[in-house]
Protein backbone atom coordinates (compact mmCIF):
# COMPACT_ATOMS: atom_id res chain seq x y z
CA UNK A 1 0.00 0.00 0.00
CA UNK A 2 1.34 3.45 -1.05
CA UNK A 3 1.87 5.62 1.38
CA UNK A 4 -0.33 8.22 0.21
CA UNK A 5 -2.67 6.20 0.96
CA UNK A 6 -2.51 5.82 4.82
CA UNK A 7 -5.15 7.80 5.52
CA UNK A 8 -7.19 10.56 3.93
CA UNK A 9 -6.66 12.97 6.83
CA UNK A 10 -4.93 16.03 5.92
CA UNK A 11 -2.32 15.91 9.26
CA UNK A 12 -1.41 12.26 8.96
CA UNK A 13 -0.78 12.02 5.44
CA UNK A 14 1.92 15.76 6.28
CA UNK A 15 3.66 13.05 8.49
CA UNK A 16 3.30 9.60 6.37
CA UNK A 17 3.03 10.80 2.71
CA UNK A 18 6.75 9.60 1.11
CA UNK A 19 8.64 9.34 4.82
CA UNK A 20 8.94 5.32 4.68
CA UNK A 21 11.42 4.36 7.02
CA UNK A 22 15.08 3.83 5.61
CA UNK A 23 15.01 0.05 5.27
CA UNK A 24 18.82 -0.36 6.19
CA UNK A 25 18.68 1.42 9.97
CA UNK A 26 14.40 2.08 10.56
CA UNK A 27 15.37 6.03 10.87
CA UNK A 28 11.74 7.42 10.87
CA UNK A 29 13.24 10.47 9.08
CA UNK A 30 14.20 9.65 5.14
CA UNK A 31 17.97 10.07 4.72
CA UNK A 32 19.64 12.99 3.15
CA UNK A 33 20.85 11.83 0.23
CA UNK A 34 23.60 13.82 -0.90
CA UNK A 35 24.45 12.11 -4.00
CA UNK A 36 25.45 12.59 -8.08
CA UNK A 37 25.27 9.54 -9.55
CA UNK A 38 24.69 5.74 -8.48
CA UNK A 39 26.11 2.09 -9.10
CA UNK A 40 24.50 0.08 -11.64
CA UNK A 41 24.10 -3.35 -11.12
CA UNK A 42 25.06 -4.13 -14.89
CA UNK A 43 24.97 -1.56 -18.37
CA UNK A 44 21.11 -0.35 -17.40
CA UNK A 45 21.10 -2.71 -13.93
CA UNK A 46 19.36 0.66 -11.77
CA UNK A 47 18.58 0.39 -8.48
CA UNK A 48 15.41 1.39 -7.95
CA UNK A 49 15.37 3.61 -11.03
CA UNK A 50 18.43 5.99 -10.05
CA UNK A 51 21.13 6.47 -11.79
CA UNK A 52 22.11 10.88 -11.75
CA UNK A 53 20.29 13.25 -9.07
CA UNK A 54 19.21 15.92 -11.63
CA UNK A 55 16.82 13.24 -12.99
CA UNK A 56 16.03 11.63 -9.91
CA UNK A 57 16.94 11.74 -6.20
CA UNK A 58 15.59 9.41 -3.13
CA UNK A 59 14.63 12.24 -0.89
CA UNK A 60 13.39 14.51 -3.51
CA UNK A 61 11.01 11.14 -4.19
CA UNK A 62 9.74 11.58 -1.01
CA UNK A 63 9.33 15.27 -1.22
CA UNK A 64 7.32 14.95 -4.79
CA UNK A 65 4.96 11.91 -3.09
CA UNK A 66 4.54 14.06 0.12
CA UNK A 67 3.78 17.07 -2.39
CA UNK A 68 1.14 14.93 -4.11
CA UNK A 69 -0.54 13.13 -1.62
CA UNK A 70 -1.72 16.26 0.52
CA UNK A 71 -2.81 18.31 -2.96
CA UNK A 72 -4.92 15.48 -4.15
CA UNK A 73 -2.83 15.15 -6.83
CA UNK A 74 -1.36 11.94 -8.93
CA UNK A 75 2.74 13.83 -9.72
CA UNK A 76 4.38 16.40 -8.00
CA UNK A 77 7.52 17.68 -8.89
CA UNK A 78 10.24 19.91 -7.07
CA UNK A 79 12.48 22.85 -8.27
CA UNK A 80 14.50 24.88 -7.38
CA UNK A 81 12.87 27.42 -6.77
CA UNK A 82 8.87 28.85 -7.11
CA UNK A 83 9.95 30.61 -10.56
CA UNK A 84 11.87 27.51 -11.58
CA UNK A 85 8.58 25.40 -10.89
CA UNK A 86 6.95 28.33 -13.41
CA UNK A 87 9.22 28.02 -16.18
CA UNK A 88 9.25 24.96 -16.77
CA UNK A 89 5.35 24.74 -16.74
CA UNK A 90 5.20 27.69 -19.32
CA UNK A 91 7.73 25.67 -21.12
CA UNK A 92 6.01 22.66 -20.88
CA UNK A 93 2.21 24.24 -21.93
CA UNK A 94 3.00 26.75 -24.14
CA UNK A 95 5.19 27.41 -27.82
CA UNK A 96 5.73 30.67 -29.07
CA UNK A 97 2.15 32.52 -30.16
CA UNK A 98 0.17 31.39 -27.73
CA UNK A 99 -1.57 33.31 -25.11
CA UNK A 100 -2.20 33.05 -21.12
CA UNK A 101 -4.43 34.64 -19.58
CA UNK A 102 -3.24 35.91 -16.30
CA UNK A 103 -4.31 38.15 -13.10
CA UNK A 104 -4.64 41.21 -12.87
CA UNK A 105 -3.05 41.02 -9.30
CA UNK A 106 -0.03 38.49 -9.02
CA UNK A 107 3.60 38.13 -7.26
CA UNK A 108 5.80 40.42 -8.76
CA UNK A 109 8.22 37.53 -10.05
CA UNK A 110 5.86 35.79 -11.96
CA UNK A 111 4.71 38.98 -13.79
CA UNK A 112 8.54 40.34 -14.56
CA UNK A 113 8.55 36.00 -15.97
CA UNK A 114 5.77 36.24 -18.25
CA UNK A 115 6.44 40.58 -19.34
CA UNK A 116 10.72 39.96 -19.50
CA UNK A 117 11.02 36.56 -20.21
CA UNK A 118 8.31 34.58 -21.88
CA UNK A 119 7.31 37.61 -23.98
CA UNK A 120 10.66 37.17 -25.70
CA UNK A 121 10.29 33.53 -26.53
CA UNK A 122 6.70 34.93 -28.49
CA UNK A 123 3.93 34.02 -25.34
CA UNK A 124 1.35 36.56 -25.55
CA UNK A 125 -0.50 37.22 -22.22
CA UNK A 126 -3.49 39.80 -21.34
CA UNK A 127 -4.37 40.62 -17.57
CA UNK A 128 -7.94 39.78 -16.31
CA UNK A 129 -9.60 40.42 -13.13
CA UNK A 130 -9.91 36.55 -11.90
CA UNK A 131 -12.24 37.14 -9.05
CA UNK A 132 -14.58 37.65 -12.47
CA UNK A 133 -15.66 34.85 -14.45
CA UNK A 134 -16.98 36.97 -17.21
CA UNK A 135 -13.41 39.21 -17.02
CA UNK A 136 -11.76 36.04 -17.81
CA UNK A 137 -13.59 34.97 -20.42
CA UNK A 138 -13.62 38.31 -21.83
CA UNK A 139 -9.57 37.98 -22.19
CA UNK A 140 -9.58 34.48 -23.39
CA UNK A 141 -8.85 34.23 -27.43
CA UNK A 142 -8.27 31.75 -29.55
CA UNK A 143 -4.83 30.64 -28.95
CA UNK A 144 -5.40 30.70 -25.01
CA UNK A 145 -3.61 27.86 -23.48
CA UNK A 146 -3.64 28.60 -20.11
CA UNK A 147 -5.55 30.82 -17.36
CA UNK A 148 -3.01 31.70 -14.45
CA UNK A 149 -4.86 32.00 -11.21
CA UNK A 150 -3.68 33.14 -7.62
CA UNK A 151 -5.98 32.65 -5.05
CA UNK A 152 -5.65 34.49 -2.60
CA UNK A 153 -3.98 36.91 -4.48
CA UNK A 154 -0.50 38.73 -3.60
CA UNK A 155 -0.50 41.15 -2.50
CA UNK A 156 -3.97 42.20 -2.67
CA UNK A 157 -5.68 39.17 -1.29
CA UNK A 158 -8.12 38.70 -3.81
CA UNK A 159 -10.55 35.58 -4.17
CA UNK A 160 -11.14 33.75 -7.56
CA UNK A 161 -13.79 31.02 -7.73
CA UNK A 162 -11.34 28.18 -8.97
CA UNK A 163 -14.62 26.17 -9.49
CA UNK A 164 -16.09 28.76 -11.70
CA UNK A 165 -13.14 29.92 -13.86
CA UNK A 166 -11.73 26.14 -14.35
CA UNK A 167 -15.20 25.95 -16.03
CA UNK A 168 -14.46 29.12 -18.02
CA UNK A 169 -11.44 28.06 -19.17
CA UNK A 170 -12.25 24.38 -19.96
CA UNK A 171 -14.81 25.33 -22.10
CA UNK A 172 -12.01 27.21 -23.89
CA UNK A 173 -9.95 24.30 -24.28
CA UNK A 174 -7.14 25.73 -22.16
CA UNK A 175 -5.80 24.61 -19.16
CA UNK A 176 -6.22 26.22 -15.08
CA UNK A 177 -2.83 26.86 -13.38
CA UNK A 178 -3.72 27.73 -9.82
CA UNK A 179 -0.96 29.36 -7.35
CA UNK A 180 -1.53 28.25 -4.36
CA UNK A 181 1.02 29.47 -1.87
CA UNK A 182 -0.76 31.41 0.34
CA UNK A 183 -3.43 29.46 0.98
CA UNK A 184 -1.27 25.82 1.15
CA UNK A 185 -3.06 22.65 0.46
CA UNK A 186 -4.64 22.53 4.41
CA UNK A 187 -6.51 25.30 3.60
CA UNK A 188 -7.63 24.56 -0.06
CA UNK A 189 -7.35 21.79 -2.80
CA UNK A 190 -7.35 23.69 -6.06
CA UNK A 191 -7.11 20.20 -8.14
CA UNK A 192 -10.46 19.11 -6.33
CA UNK A 193 -12.43 22.22 -7.53
CA UNK A 194 -11.55 21.84 -11.18
CA UNK A 195 -7.56 22.95 -11.34
CA UNK A 196 -5.21 21.26 -14.06
CA UNK A 197 -1.85 22.25 -12.43
CA UNK A 198 -0.88 23.73 -8.94
CA UNK A 199 2.13 25.74 -7.90
CA UNK A 200 3.86 26.48 -4.87
CA UNK A 201 6.68 28.49 -3.79
CA UNK A 202 7.78 25.86 -1.36
CA UNK A 203 9.85 28.51 0.33
CA UNK A 204 7.01 30.04 2.21
CA UNK A 205 4.36 28.39 4.38
CA UNK A 206 5.70 24.65 2.84
CA UNK A 207 9.10 25.00 4.28
CA UNK A 208 8.03 27.35 6.86
CA UNK A 209 11.02 28.44 8.47
CA UNK A 210 12.82 31.09 6.13
CA UNK A 211 15.88 28.19 5.80
CA UNK A 212 15.03 27.28 2.08
CA UNK A 213 14.01 27.72 -1.27
CA UNK A 214 12.11 25.46 -3.87
CA UNK A 215 9.08 25.29 -5.87
CA UNK A 216 6.35 22.76 -7.07
CA UNK A 217 4.05 21.62 -9.88
CA UNK A 218 1.33 19.47 -8.60
CA UNK A 219 -1.03 18.07 -11.41
CA UNK A 220 -3.77 14.71 -11.44
CA UNK A 221 -3.63 13.93 -14.96
CA UNK A 222 -0.56 11.53 -15.63
CA UNK A 223 0.25 12.40 -18.72
CA UNK A 224 0.58 15.86 -18.20
CA UNK A 225 2.95 14.26 -15.52
CA UNK A 226 4.86 12.65 -17.62
CA UNK A 227 5.74 15.56 -19.84
CA UNK A 228 6.52 17.71 -17.21
CA UNK A 229 8.99 15.32 -15.56
CA UNK A 230 10.52 15.27 -18.85
CA UNK A 231 10.93 18.83 -18.89
CA UNK A 232 11.79 19.02 -15.40
CA UNK A 233 14.89 16.63 -16.48
CA UNK A 234 15.58 18.10 -20.05
CA UNK A 235 15.84 21.93 -18.12
CA UNK A 236 17.30 20.75 -14.68
CA UNK A 237 16.53 23.01 -12.10
CA UNK A 238 15.62 20.49 -9.76
CA UNK A 239 15.30 20.66 -5.81
CA UNK A 240 18.51 19.38 -3.99
CA UNK A 241 18.54 17.00 -1.80
CA UNK A 242 18.89 19.05 1.31
CA UNK A 243 16.60 21.90 0.38
CA UNK A 244 14.19 18.60 -0.41
CA UNK A 245 14.81 17.03 3.37
CA UNK A 246 13.85 20.79 4.98
CA UNK A 247 10.86 21.04 3.05
CA UNK A 248 9.86 17.37 4.15
CA UNK A 249 10.60 18.52 7.14
CA UNK A 250 8.02 21.62 7.05
CA UNK A 251 5.22 19.98 5.49
CA UNK A 252 4.91 17.56 8.77
CA UNK A 253 3.58 20.57 11.02
CA UNK A 254 1.94 22.53 8.03
CA UNK A 255 -1.48 22.08 9.61
CA UNK A 256 -0.81 23.24 13.06
CA UNK A 257 0.88 26.12 11.75
CA UNK A 258 -1.46 27.49 9.32
CA UNK A 259 -3.99 26.83 12.28
CA UNK A 260 -1.89 29.72 14.32
CA UNK A 261 -1.10 31.74 11.55
CA UNK A 262 -4.68 32.07 10.57
CA UNK A 263 -5.95 32.36 14.06
CA UNK A 264 -3.27 34.81 14.55
CA UNK A 265 -4.29 36.93 11.66
CA UNK A 266 -7.37 37.10 12.24
CA UNK A 267 -6.98 38.86 15.34
CA UNK A 268 -4.45 41.34 13.36
CA UNK A 269 -7.31 42.17 10.38
CA UNK A 270 -9.95 42.68 13.43
CA UNK A 271 -7.58 45.13 15.31
CA UNK A 272 -6.41 46.97 11.89
CA UNK A 273 -9.93 47.56 10.68
CA UNK A 274 -10.62 49.60 14.08
CA UNK A 275 -7.14 51.27 13.70
CA UNK A 276 -7.86 55.71 13.01
CA UNK A 277 -4.62 55.56 10.45
CA UNK A 278 -5.84 52.52 8.15
CA UNK A 279 -8.22 52.99 5.33
CA UNK A 280 -8.24 49.80 4.41
CA UNK A 281 -7.77 45.93 5.13
CA UNK A 282 -7.49 43.72 2.66
CA UNK A 283 -8.38 40.16 4.47
CA UNK A 284 -10.89 37.34 2.57
CA UNK A 285 -11.70 36.37 6.50
CA UNK A 286 -13.15 39.80 7.12
CA UNK A 287 -17.15 39.47 6.07
CA UNK A 288 -16.84 42.99 4.26
CA UNK A 289 -14.41 41.08 1.79
CA UNK A 290 -15.97 41.41 -1.73
CA UNK A 291 -14.44 37.57 -2.03
CA UNK A 292 -15.51 36.48 1.20
CA UNK A 293 -18.71 33.93 0.79
CA UNK A 294 -16.26 32.44 -2.38
CA UNK A 295 -13.11 32.00 0.75
CA UNK A 296 -14.93 30.60 3.48
CA UNK A 297 -16.63 27.91 0.42
CA UNK A 298 -13.47 26.92 -0.76
CA UNK A 299 -10.94 27.05 1.81
CA UNK A 300 -10.67 25.58 5.37
CA UNK A 301 -9.64 29.25 7.11
CA UNK A 302 -8.06 32.66 5.51
CA UNK A 303 -4.36 32.21 6.05
CA UNK A 304 -1.96 34.31 7.52
CA UNK A 305 -1.54 36.96 4.98
CA UNK A 306 -3.01 40.62 5.88
CA UNK A 307 -2.67 43.44 3.65
CA UNK A 308 -3.71 47.16 5.30
CA UNK A 309 -3.22 50.57 3.21
CA UNK A 310 -2.64 54.04 5.68
CA UNK A 311 -3.42 57.60 5.51
CA UNK A 312 -0.33 59.51 4.52
CA UNK A 313 0.43 57.92 1.51
CA UNK A 314 3.76 55.68 0.70
CA UNK A 315 6.06 57.65 3.05
CA UNK A 316 3.80 56.75 5.63
CA UNK A 317 3.31 52.96 4.67
CA UNK A 318 7.24 53.05 4.42
CA UNK A 319 7.09 54.59 7.73
CA UNK A 320 5.23 51.69 9.19
CA UNK A 321 7.32 49.01 8.18
CA UNK A 322 10.53 50.86 9.52
CA UNK A 323 8.77 51.80 12.83
CA UNK A 324 7.89 47.76 13.47
CA UNK A 325 10.07 45.34 15.97
CA UNK A 326 9.00 42.02 16.71
CA UNK A 327 7.83 42.27 12.98
CA UNK A 328 11.01 41.65 11.07
CA UNK A 329 11.48 44.09 7.79
CA UNK A 330 12.00 41.05 5.33
CA UNK A 331 10.54 40.39 1.58
CA UNK A 332 9.12 36.29 1.46
CA UNK A 333 6.66 35.28 3.55
CA UNK A 334 4.99 31.96 5.09
CA UNK A 335 7.93 31.53 7.97
CA UNK A 336 7.22 30.91 11.77
CA UNK A 337 8.81 34.49 12.29
CA UNK A 338 5.93 37.83 11.66
CA UNK A 339 7.41 39.93 8.50
CA UNK A 340 6.01 43.28 6.92
CA UNK A 341 7.01 44.73 3.79
CA UNK A 342 5.87 47.70 1.28
CA UNK A 343 5.06 45.74 -1.80
CA UNK A 344 5.35 48.89 -4.04
CA UNK A 345 9.13 49.49 -3.31
CA UNK A 346 10.26 45.71 -2.50
CA UNK A 347 8.58 42.32 -3.95
CA UNK A 348 6.42 44.03 -6.68
CA UNK A 349 8.70 46.69 -7.70
CA UNK A 350 8.45 44.95 -11.36
CA UNK A 351 4.97 45.85 -11.83
CA UNK A 352 5.62 49.53 -11.39
CA UNK A 353 4.08 51.32 -14.54
CA UNK A 354 1.91 47.95 -15.63
CA UNK A 355 -1.70 47.17 -14.76
CA UNK A 356 -0.67 45.05 -11.55
CA UNK A 357 0.55 48.01 -9.81
CA UNK A 358 0.38 48.01 -6.68
CA UNK A 359 -0.76 50.89 -4.65
CA UNK A 360 2.15 52.60 -2.68
CA UNK A 361 0.25 53.10 0.32
CA UNK A 362 -0.05 49.51 1.04
CA UNK A 363 1.71 47.57 3.64
CA UNK A 364 1.81 43.59 3.60
CA UNK A 365 1.91 41.60 6.67
CA UNK A 366 2.78 37.57 6.98
CA UNK A 367 1.40 36.78 10.21
CA UNK A 368 3.95 34.46 12.12
CA UNK A 369 2.80 31.85 14.88
CA UNK A 370 4.08 34.46 17.77
CA UNK A 371 2.18 35.54 20.38
CA UNK A 372 -0.97 37.54 18.79
CA UNK A 373 -0.58 40.08 21.49
CA UNK A 374 2.82 40.89 20.96
CA UNK A 375 2.17 41.49 17.44
CA UNK A 376 -0.74 43.13 18.54
CA UNK A 377 1.13 45.80 19.98
CA UNK A 378 3.86 45.70 17.43
CA UNK A 379 1.64 46.99 15.12
CA UNK A 380 -0.26 49.74 17.07
CA UNK A 381 3.29 51.24 18.02
CA UNK A 382 4.37 50.97 14.41
CA UNK A 383 1.16 53.16 13.31
CA UNK A 384 1.60 55.50 15.97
Amino acid sequence: MSDRHISQHFETLAIHAGNTADPLTGAVVPPIYQVSTYKQDGVGGLRGGYEYSRSANPTRTALEENLAALEGGRRGLAFASGLAAEDTLLRTLLTPGDHVVIPNDAYGGTFRLFAKVATRWGVEWSVADTSDPASVRAALTPKTKAVWVETPSNPLLGITDIAAVAQVAHDAGAKLVVDNTFATPYLQQPLALGADVVVHSLTKYMGGHSDVVGGALIVSDQALGEELAYHQNAMGAVAGPFDSWLVLRGTKTLAVRMDRHSENATKIADMLTRHARVTQVLYPGLPEHPGHETAAKQMRAFGGMVSFRVEGGEEAAVDVCNRAKVFTLGESLGGVESLIEHPGRMTHASAAGSALEVPADLVRLSVGIENVDDLLQDLQQALG
